[in-house]
């Protein structure tokens, strides 16, 4: 990719009117911010159907997206709705007075998916031959997990709250007749989540070309496990270790550490390597193919697992009854590299890291990750301090599972002691901001890639913190409004990458002026200028 620099947020922070950001207009301005800014990447977190948390990393399916993010107003433009749909919005939630919104998500998921059937509703009555065959074609061409996911949340309306392992015994065996029953019987709603991911699939397209179109990649994020209750696991059950109700054998989870007597048991099933290998890991490249046509690069959540990984036996109720076992290691990175050619993958390469994690990272010339908030706890030799970067790294100020750089720096908790090294380490006592500072600090470093969170080049505090790793209420909920990109931080955010290199003058100055002359022109679907 080069020296280049980005930011990270997730869709559904993004502003607008309907509770939860999308794929609409909103979605386009920050591409004009990324391009005025003088950045070059996006980086978001998983983009599928989330359950219950709201977790992007415990999704209904690895490969759909979130119909969420499906934008109402892109479609009134298609002509699905009416735009006197939304007549009575509700009122979406605050963080105070005056601050960012928050997602409401017992409130926007029934308003959302009210809106979503009303388009279907008016696609069967009034699209066109050309307009399904235009679906038919999207569903063949999906055909190899679109058909399983669409009946699985077709069931799970059904069931409700029920997991799939709880179903009638015949949908969870997979019997050929009782699918077959399900599908006559629920043709309808399967094929509305069918449309609802053709929809998907359009609005996302068509934003990824315009981020191309102004040169800004896509980074998107893989969790390495998938959800129990998930299409994937229902219909690929001999790829995980479960047993004959569909129960996981063994669970994902980390051992025990100094901050977690009783380690973290995550609940995910495992995989079954040995047949996952004598397939040709035919189910991960479909899954990278598939993300890959999404976006141009992802990051790999727990890439450890790949060398070895803690196994925890599926009655257990914490981690300490957990084992290491080994993963597929070179093996299957080799496989992915036969069928993609260039494996275009981030290793998200932290926590108990061992020398063999770092030799299967290597050895496919992965670039790992450096976190900024880590650096300060310890002396000049801790790694995550910037003079002990390489260049094949992508460094970030903090990720989507810490604080804010200012909500860190001004923790109660965080000893005076670390305080002073940063500052220290830095040379001065702040230089309007330590938000700012640390800022500076990822993009002067030789590391190839930068990734800001977008609330600390806000200079957010703890209250725009996106998730708490370990709990389950009140994450994934940050939202920024509109008059937050103010024009000094995007003036400020591009003198820094120019001054250290992660875009020329020429460059920045090329894509400012392309940008408003398709403004001009009346092509942008983006509106007006934010500088």
């Amino acid at each position: 990719m080069g020296r280049l620099s980005g930011i990270l947020l997730h869709p559904t922070s993004l502003p607008g009117p309907f509770g939860i950001g999308d794929l609409g207009p909103s979605a386009y301005r920050f591409v004009d911010f990324l391009v005025e800014s003088g950045q070059r990447l996006w980086q978001v977190l998983p983009l599928g159907p989330t359950g219950w948390g709201n977790s992007p990393y415990m999704s209904f399916s690895s490969i759909a997206g979130n119909p969420l993010l499906i934008s109402p107003e892109l479609l009134v433009k298609a002509g699905w709705l009416e735009p006197d749909s939304w007549q009575d919005l509700p009122q979406w939630p605050t963080i105070q007075a005056g601050s960012a919104e928050r997602v409401d998500y017992e409130t926007v998921i029934p308003f959302k998916l009210g809106l979503l059937h009303r388009a279907w509703a008016t696609f069967k009555e009034k699209a066109s031959g050309p307009d399904w065959e235009a679906f038919q074609a999207y569903c063949a061409a999906e055909a190899d997990w679109l058909p399983d996911y669409a009946l699985f949340m077709a069931l799970k309306d059904v069931y409700g709250e029920q997991e799939w392992n709880q179903w009638d015994p015949a949908l969870v065996r997979r019997d050929p007749p009782a699918l077959q029953e399900a599908r006559d019987r629920y043709a309808d709603a399967i094929t509305e989540q069918m449309f609802w991911q053709y929809l998907f699939a359009q609005q996302w397209g068509s934003l990824r070309e315009y981020a191309h179109r102004h040169q800004v990649q896509l980074i998107g994020d893989v969790p390495i496990y998938v959800a129990p209750n998930s299409a994937d696991v229902w219909a690929n059950r001999e790829l995980f270790h479960l047993d004959e109700q569909g129960r996981p054998l063994q669970v994902a989870g980390v051992p025990p550490d100094y901050f977690s007597p009783t380690g973290q048991r995550w609940g995910n099933p495992l995989y079954n390597w040995e047949v996952l290998k004598a397939r040709g890991y035919d189910w991960w490249i479909k899954r990278m193919q598939a993300i890959l046509k999404q976006v141009d690069c992802v990051r790999i959540d727990h890439f450890r697992g790949f060398e070895s990984y803690w196994a925890i036996p599926g009655d257990a109720e914490t981690a300490v009854e957990g084992e290491w076992q080994k993963g597929p290691g070179a093996d299957f990175f080799q496989a992915l590299a036969d069928k993609l050619g260039e494996i275009p993958v981030i290793a998200e390469d932290l926590g108990n890291i061992t020398p063999e994690v770092l030799q299967l990272r290597d050895q496919f010339g992965l670039p790992g990750m450096k976190v900024l908030l880590f650096a300060f706890g310890s002396g000049p030799d801790n790694p995550y301090l910037p003079h002990a970067y390489e260049r094949n790294f992508v460094v970030y100020t903090g990720t989507h599972d810490n604080n804010t750089v200012v909500g860190w720096f001004h923790d109660p908790d965080r000893s005076e002691w670390e305080k002073q090294n940063l500052l220290r380490y830095l040379g001065c006592q702040g230089s309007g901001g330590i938000h700012w500072d640390l800022i500076r600090l990822a993009l002067s470093s030789v590391a190839d890639l930068a990734i800001i969170p977008l609330q600390d080049v806000m200079g957010l505090g703890a209250e725009a913190r996106m998730n708490f790793p370990g709990t389950t209420e009140n994450n994934w909920a940050w939202r920024y409004r509109e008059d937050m990109l103010r024009q000094d931080m995007i003036q400020r955010l591009a003198e820094m990458s120019v001054t250290y290199g992660r875009i020329s003058p020429q460059e920045l100055e090329q894509r400012r002026a392309a940008l408003a002359q398709e403004r001009a022109a009346g092509s942008s679907q983006a509106a007006p200028s934010l500088v």
